[in-house]
């Protein structure tokens, strides 16, 4: 599967880095990737399909928060990601979240949308924020036939 390359969203004090997800065979260089942009925390966002503890190993926690592919968070996900990002943002200056699932399109883009609108971005600058970054990033599902966000 042709994968589109890991990209960086930066807004005032967060990073995020949306990414797809490795394999137990490219893990290694999906650590190594993770570390270079600074991650400590990564958040799976879809089943399981890799060994967690090698990247654990390097220091990157990776939290199990799956949900349905074209679907939105549901409210605890929600509530986690949203505390997750309080304490990483006050504890760690310049910190960066990375966020996975499948193929980085979906998912992480909706999380890191409702980041964004919780530091006070409108909800359409931040899907065009990110839309402009990854191209491709949220499915029909995820936008309303307005271009609205489903978690605005």
């Amino acid at each position: 599967m042709n994968r589109p390359a890991p990209v960086e969203i930066s807004y005032e004090n967060m990073h995020f880095l949306i990414t797809h997800n490795p394999t137990n065979a490219t893990l290694n260089k999906f650590t190594e990737e993770l570390k270079k942009y600074g991650v400590t925390t990564l958040v799976r966002v879809c089943d399981a399909t890799y060994d967690k503890a090698p990247a654990e190993k390097e220091g990157i926690h990776i939290l199990d928060w799956p949900f349905n592919d074209e679907a939105p968070p549901p409210n605890q996900i929600v509530d986690d990601w949203l505390n997750l990002l309080k304490n990483k943002c006050s504890e760690e200056s310049g910190c960066c979240v990375a966020v996975h699932c499948v193929a980085g399109l979906g998912r992480e883009p909706v999380l890191v949308t409702l980041a964004l609108t919780e530091c006070g971005m409108k909800y359409e600058d931040a899907v065009q924020f990110i839309t402009q970054k990854r191209r491709g990033a949220f499915n029909s599902k995820q936008l309303d036939t307005n271009g609205h966000c489903c978690v605005q």
